[in-house]
Order: C-alpha cells, then structure tokens, then sequence
C-alpha cells in the first residue's frame, strides 16, 4: 500500500478584504433595519394629537367639567356592534330611554386615522338607535354624541375591541 502524503493546508489569513467584507455586512444590516423603521413610522401613523397644542390646554379644564356634568347627570349609554350593526341606547338613572333628536358616533382607531369614519345612529323605537355598518376586527375608539334641542345632552367615549380580523 503507497500512501499519500497529504499536503498541509496554509491557516486561515484574515485580511483587509475579510475586514471590509465585516464592515458593509453589519453597517448594510444597521441602515435596512433603520429604513425599514423609518418607512413604517411615516406610513403608519402622523404622531398629530391635536392641531394647536396650546388652545387643547386652555380647553382641558372646560372639557372635564363638562364630563363631570355628563358622569353626575344619571344617564348612560350602552354601544353594541353585531351582524353589520352599530347600535346605541341611552338610558336615564331609573332605565328609561331617552329620547335625542341625533346620535352620531365617531370611530377612530387608537393610533391610525385612516380608518376613522363618522356614524349617524337613526332611532328605530324604543329609545335604540342603529345604522347598518360591517366594522373591521381590532382596536377602535368610539366617540358618542347624543344632542336633542340643539344641545348636547350626553356625550361618551368607549374603547372597544371587535372581533374578527383587521384589514
């Protein structure tokens, strides 16, 4: 049997190329995930809660007095979302229905405005007010206004999740 000799392999030589191969592979991999953030930060939400900071904080104090009038005043109101259908009743401290000239509901989701839409409730007996309306599954913020004469009589916010699945 003649054996071989095998030649012994040279060691691994890590050179300026290897550097530079090191370098662009974690910079490349730091900039992607900083675009890819960037990119979901500007398509996903605006960051604007309000239009004119300053006249919100003037507001603020006129804002909760009157959600304390609304809290003191007995009447609550109770949303429901089934079937294709948003519907609203209000009812005073003894359980009664109320009766509103309008109720309108705004939906906004939490952190996207461009679902948000604007419901105006129709009253279909016994003090519910309903409007057909197939809503998409997750997160929203429903803002309920109730006016009769003219005036504000209750004026909610719920935060509620529905079922199914978001678009």
């Amino acid at each position: 049997m003649s054996r071989t000799a095998k030649t012994p392999k040279a060691p691994f030589t890590f050179t300026g190329w290897h550097m530079l191969g090191v370098m662009l592979l974690f910079f490349g991999t730091i900039i992607a995930v900083n675009l890819v953030m960037a990119w979901n930060a500007v398509s996903s939400w605006s960051g604007l809660v309000v239009q004119n900071t300053y006249v919100a904080s003037q507001q603020f104090n006129g804002k909760v007095a009157e959600a304390k009038a609304f809290a003191a005043s007995g009447l609550a109101g109770s949303l429901q979302i089934a079937d294709g259908q948003v519907s609203y009743q209000l009812r005073d401290a003894a359980g009664a229905p109320v009766a509103a000239d309008a109720v309108t509901v705004t939906f906004k989701r939490p952190v996207d405005e461009r679902e948000d839409f604007r419901l105006t409730l129709v009253e279909d007996g016994a003090g519910n007010y309903a409007a057909k309306r197939d809503m998409a599954g997750g997160q929203w913020i429903a803002d309920v206004t109730t006016v009769r004469g003219g005036e504000t009589i209750f004026h909610q916010t719920i935060r509620l999740v529905v079922a199914g699945e978001k678009p």
